[in-house]
């Protein structure tokens, strides 16, 4: 149905189709997301919706029950802590999780946008650091919230997001081993063009100039954030003198390749080499020894995304940007330099 709805104050559809050189029904085709529309004129009427101010009323459209949650990865053991948060919140509202595999750790495939449109949900929860001009203004324009969860970097400030303080998880595990005693320490972070590895890795900077420890350039190394990235690093990390006595992986994942090379080179952890790893996914409680580690809300942080879809302001309210704070849960893979394991502090394992 097109007929003549208002777009702001003055124009009407059939005027914004007159205005493009179309039809009113592609007009109404673009609004509702259809696919049989050429990129050339949908652009063109979406500009044009843009110019005149439209936002289309939630009366105009019917709202599905469904939250859709958008990765560039499925696979990962972090990413079910964020789906099992979004399932959470969407629950307690009634409404079932979509799930949509599109992009790169950076942003949504081009084509993900015309599914749901079609698929009209009552908001999109993505993971990704950033989100193009383009599709921000799609589901803006159809009255679509969306909210980005992002442990892989910092999205635009007028995107609502949620983050964790990966500064302050870095200098947290960076410090408790400079405290064990351990003055060469390695850091194996995330990918050099996430904002959250540059973070952790600053974090990792600032505990070893507080423990007034030169940084080694030789030991930082970027990974990406997988388990055989931590372990090709830390096959070379300990190889021949003046291997680090501790290793500060970005991610748990990485901590376990770690810990496959130690063993592989004769050493022991922590006798002979202390780990802490970064995330607190469930299996880093199980590795051999289980894992000290940065625990990352990921469960939390995407409850709270989810949450300011159904808030009553919605994503657009005062809090556009959420940081939820990480603390260090301290277990069995940390010691002083040659000294026996320590126990987990109570209250932290």
């Amino acid at each position: 149905m097109y007929g003549e709805v208002e777009v702001g104050a003055r124009v009407t559809l059939a005027e914004v189709a007159k205005e493009a050189g179309v039809s009113p029904p592609t007009v109404s085709k673009v609004l509702n997301g259809r696919s049989d529309v050429s990129r050339a004129t949908r652009s063109r009427v979406e500009r044009l919706l843009e110019v005149h101010g439209y936002r289309r009323r939630t009366s105009d459209r019917p709202r599905f029950p469904l939250v859709e949650l958008v990765f560039h990865e499925l696979d990962s053991v972090w990413a079910v802590e964020l789906v099992k948060g979004v399932e959470n919140v969407a629950k307690a509202n009634r409404a079932t999780v979509v799930l949509t595999r599109s992009g790169s750790r950076h942003a949504p495939a081009p084509d993900w946008i015309e599914g749901v449109l079609r698929r009209r949900p009552l908001g999109v929860v993505l993971i990704f650091s950033s989100l193009p001009a383009q599709v921000k203004h799609r589901l803006r324009s159809r009255d679509i919230p969306f909210v980005i969860v992002d442990p892989a970097g910092d999205p635009d400030p007028d995107v609502p997001s949620v983050g964790s303080a990966n500064w302050a998880g870095g200098l947290a595990a960076t410090r408790h081993l400079t405290d064990h005693g351990h003055e060469r320490v390695a850091i194996v972070t995330g990918p050099e063009d996430m904002l959250c590895s540059r973070a952790r890795l600053d974090g990792y900077r600032s505990a070893m100039a507080m423990a007034g420890l030169p940084v080694d350039p030789r030991l930082i190394r970027f990974g990406d954030f997988q388990v055989h990235g931590g372990f090709e690093h830390a096959m070379d990390l300990l190889d021949g003198p003046g291997r680090p006595t501790a290793v500060f992986a970005g991610s748990d994942l990485q901590a376990l390749g770690v810990l496959e090379a130690a063993r592989r080179k004769g050493l022991r952890v922590p006798e002979d080499l202390s780990v802490v790893g970064y995330d607190d996914v469930p299996p880093a409680q199980w590795s051999s020894p289980p894992l000290t580690t940065v625990h990352q809300p990921l469960r939390h942080m995407a409850e709270e995304a989810t949450r300011m879809l159904f808030g009553p302001d919605g994503p657009g309210g005062a809090a556009r940007r959420i940081e939820l704070a990480t603390r260090l849960v301290v277990r069995q893979s940390t010691a002083p330099p040659g000294g026996p394991a320590r126990a987990a502090a109570p209250g932290t394992g």
